[in-house]
């Protein structure tokens, strides 16, 4: 008995933790440390994915800016809506496997994504490239 219930508390812990970073993120520029955009992470069979869904307002920026440096499925298509972060899966203690693509240079990269240990409302979020990597740290939106 009481395997199955330290079973049943370690499953429903790994599930809520692999949840919580389900939701919309604010991204922030690396250069300027300014907003960026909110993205909306999700999960669909079991595997997470993430899409703009609003661009803060920038100077210079086109009215319907688009991924004009894509060069697959996303080339041309409008930002808002955009999935850049796709089949991330979940390994018990981050997401991992998947890609992220960054549409100011239309680069696809490697993606693994936690959970700030000490602030549950910071989402690292890295891009590989090879050996290279590189770390941003995402805000959660209060809803």
């Amino acid at each position: 008995m009481k395997w199955l219930l330290l079973t049943l508390l370690m499953t429903t812990t790994m599930v809520v933790k692999a949840q919580s970073c389900v939701g919309t993120w604010i991204t922030i520029d690396d250069e300027t440390g300014k907003k960026k955009s909110k993205v909306e992470l999700y999960k669909k069979d079991g595997k997470l994915y993430g899409k703009i869904v609003y661009l803060y307002p920038r100077e210079g920026r086109e009215e319907n800016p688009k991924c004009k440096k894509c060069t697959d499925d996303r080339k041309n298509q409008p930002l808002m809506g955009l999935q850049i972060v796709r089949g991330l899966e979940w390994d018990g203690g981050e997401w991992e496997d998947g890609t992220i693509c960054d549409p100011e240079n239309g680069k696809v990269y490697t993606c693994a994504m936690w959970l700030d240990s000490d602030n549950k409302d910071r989402l690292n979020v890295r891009g590989y490239m090879g050996p290279f990597f590189r770390t941003q740290t995402w805000i959660r939106v209060a809803e």
